[in-house]
């Protein structure tokens, strides 16, 4: 299946992607889109012939739990109501806590990094299975870019990403920003990881920009694409022929003008060809056909890696190892933890990487706030940013950002603030709207605090 050029669609430039030139298909954040009422700017590019795929962000499929079936539900309806000729998701864990680990479910609000051990491959196989079952299209996981890596790894990324291939036939979304983002970051060799994955179950490949600050790459999507990314799109593009390469923008958008030269140059990038004959990706569905006669060669990668380096094959028991389950599920309740909720950091990370990632998460839950409540910063002002920081280090994340937006305003009106008599009275009309008829009285609020202290003891 070729898709060419693409771009991701975002409210923010959809008059600019509906006009720009040489755009073949765009991606959508599946969990922004409502089947029933695509935006009017969306649904006219589809009904030009223009290919949209729905791109998942809350799935967590590298998580300790079980893929939720509603989330998997959702993403499903999505596919169809686009017409989508497959669904893509990423290689991450987006929350943790909980039944397994009998402590409180806490969300990340962003994508983290699943540790590399035959343990976590397990869970993220299961996963991967439970939700290809689930799905009415092929599925396609991302690499994703991180400030925070594991300690004691026990695959390389290239070694993971096949193993996960091997074992499931899931078809593979490359992120060459997010491989230049782990070269800057913990010195892995994009290269070497190109070479050990399998390309020929490559989807599609994304492209995006970001910048270097105190020597950490981070992957804002809200800068241009830099020439090192695209070497490393010149590295894919020497191995094999990619169905499909799509920029991303998220933020800090700029004019159409902009945004067409880094298609261009994208597009030129691609066409500039390869050292040599590319071959050309299988399609997912005829890679995953052919995993019986494929599966020596691919297997060889991480054949002395260890003992759990087997083909498994898809009527495998869903849940063949939940002493595994339990185990990932410990480590990341651990991590996420020290990360939105203060406590003690697991043993052989990075302390400086762990605060550069905590400042990461905190920002996000800040911007993605601002965009969903968007009231908030209006009543609030220049004050928003340093009020929703100083709530976000005490308060943990967890039933997503819309209660997160409420949560913040309960808290600030608890407190008596703002301070400012129209605002506070503009907020409390905004929360009332949206949550009860009045902010909760004193015995509430001391009842949640008990139970706020009990949860940190």
């Amino acid at each position: 299946m070729e898709l060419g050029i693409g771009i991701g669609w975002r409210p923010e430039i959809a008059d600019a992607v509906e006009e720009l030139q040489g755009v073949d298909w765009v991606e959508v954040v599946a969990e922004n889109i409502c089947p029933g009422h695509l935006p009017a700017a969306l649904a006219r590019l589809r009904s030009r012939g223009t290919r949209v795929i729905p791109h998942g962000v809350s799935l967590g499929l590298g998580g300790a739990d079980r893929p939720s079936q509603q989330r998997l539900a959702d993403l499903a309806e999505r596919a169809v109501a686009l017409d989508a000729p497959l669904v893509t998701e990423h290689i991450a864990f987006v929350r943790a806590g909980g039944v397994l680990t009998a402590s409180p479910q806490l969300e990340a609000g962003h994508l983290l990094p699943v540790p590399r051990t035959w343990d976590a491959l397990k869970v993220l196989c299961e996963n991967v299975r439970i939700a290809q079952d689930s799905l009415p299209v092929p599925l396609a996981l991302e690499n994703i870019a991180a400030l925070i890596s594991w300690p004691d790894e026990e695959l390389t990324q290239g070694q993971f990403l096949a193993e996960l291939v091997e074992r499931t036939g899931v078809g593979l979304l490359i992120d060459v920003a997010n491989l230049h983002t782990n070269h800057v970051n913990f010195g892995e060799d994009p290269s070497k990881a190109l070479d050990e994955l399998p390309v020929e179950a490559i989807a599609y490949v994304h492209v995006a920009g970001g910048v270097e600050r105190d020597g950490v790459w981070h992957d804002t999507h809200a800068h241009p694409v830099t020439e090192p990314v695209l070497d490393v799109l010149r590295e894919l593009r020497s191995r094999v022929s990619p169905p499909g390469v799509l920029l991303e923008r998220d933020d800090d958008f700029p004019p159409a003008a902009e945004l067409a030269t880094e298609l261009r140059t994208i597009r030129e990038t691609v066409t500039a060809g390869s050292r040599g004959t590319a071959p050309t990706a299988v399609p997912h569905g005829e890679a995953r056909a052919a995993e019986g006669t494929d599966s020596g060669r691919r297997g060889e990668a991480g054949a002395s890696a260890g003992p759990e380096a087997r083909p498994q094959v898809q009527g495998e028991a869903a849940d063949s190892s939940p002493g595994a389950r339990e185990r990932v599920a410990l480590a990341q309740a651990a991590l996420l933890s020290a990360l939105v909720a203060g406590t003690p950091a697991p043993e052989g990370f990075n302390p400086g990487r762990l605060r550069v990632q905590i400042r990461a998460l905190a920002a996000k839950r800040a911007d993605v706030v601002a965009k969903v409540a968007p009231e908030l910063p209006e009543i609030l002002g220049t004050g928003y940013r340093n009020a929703f920081l100083g709530y976000a280090k005490t308060h943990p994340m967890r039933a997503g950002y819309r209660q997160d937006a409420l949560d913040f305003a309960e808290q600030l009106l608890v407190a008596g603030r703002p301070e400012d008599d129209s605002a506070r009275r503009a907020l409390t009309r905004w929360w009332e709207e949206r949550a009860a008829p009045h902010p909760p009285r004193r015995s509430a609020r001391i009842v949640r605090a008990a139970r706020a202290a009990l949860v940190r003891r």
